[in-house]
């Protein structure tokens, strides 16, 4: 599925504000990959590039976790600027990334939950082995073919998601040494379907972007969705990747 970028950097602008708030998930996952770091990586770097800083859930936390001399954040658009008030240390890549020439040299590449919106994984991974020092580490979390799997069944609509069966082969081949690659599932539940879109329009993961919505497809869609419901209410999964790697060539 070919994806209008302009779009997705329209989406999560507006929904900068509420992101925050709703991207519960998101979050966890964040700690979960801080973590992962913790116990893989060096404590002290030169240069560290984000792909996909969005409101800095990631970034904070590896700032306060690494001692880091140069941190590069990259974004679709300029706005997320706006989330890192006191941070005059920062540099800044701003734009689709698959477009862009890469920093160099960097110690590490981390990215949390943004690699699922590139079109072509295999030339990302090929810059980043690239821009990677030898032993380098790229670290980041992505999301797994389950991710959202209610709003896909019910309007065909979503990201094509790589497999952690993809990404090993994937890495392998593009020169990585893979040091943790793994994946769990998480379900968030809602009191109505109605409150699962708000909380996807909320966290600017329209993967429903595509499908035209209406007062009868809306009815269609809330109908639909009974079968995901559960004792605790509606269910939303998310499928969560982590992977932690390392240049060996």
């Amino acid at each position: 599925m070919s994806l209008n970028k302009n779009l997705v950097a329209q989406r999560f602008a507006k929904a900068g504000q509420s992101y925050a708030e709703h991207a519960i998930v998101q979050k966890q996952i964040c700690q979960n990959l801080t973590r992962l770091l913790q116990q893989f990586c060096a404590t002290t770097m030169s240069r560290v590039f984000e792909i996909g800083c969005g409101s800095g859930n990631l970034t904070r936390l590896i700032a306060a976790s690494f001692q880091i001399e140069e941190l590069i954040l990259n974004d679709l658009y300029a706005d997320v600027q706006q989330h890192f008030p006191h941070q005059e240390h920062l540099k800044w890549l701003i734009g689709d990334i698959e477009t862009l020439p890469f920093p160099h040299q960097l110690d590490m590449i981390v990215s949390g939950s943004a690699l699922q919106w590139m079109q072509d994984l295999p030339r990302v991974l090929q810059h980043c082995h690239a821009a990677l020092n030898e032993k380098g580490w790229l670290c980041f979390s992505t999301f797994g073919p389950k991710n959202l799997i209610e709003i896909k069944e019910l309007t065909g609509q979503g990201l094509s998601y790589w497999s952690i069966e993809n990404w090993h082969s994937a890495l392998t081949q593009a020169g990585f040494e893979i040091l943790h690659l793994s994946e769990s599932e998480a379900q968030l539940y809602f009191d109505s379907p109605k409150a699962v879109l708000q909380h996807l329009k909320a966290t600017g993961v329209t993967a429903t972007a595509r499908h035209r919505w209406n007062k009868q497809t809306l009815q269609q869609f809330y109908q639909d969705y009974d079968r995901f419901k559960h004792a605790e209410g509606y269910s939303l999964t998310y499928h969560p990747i982590y992977c932690i790697a390392r240049r060996i060539k």
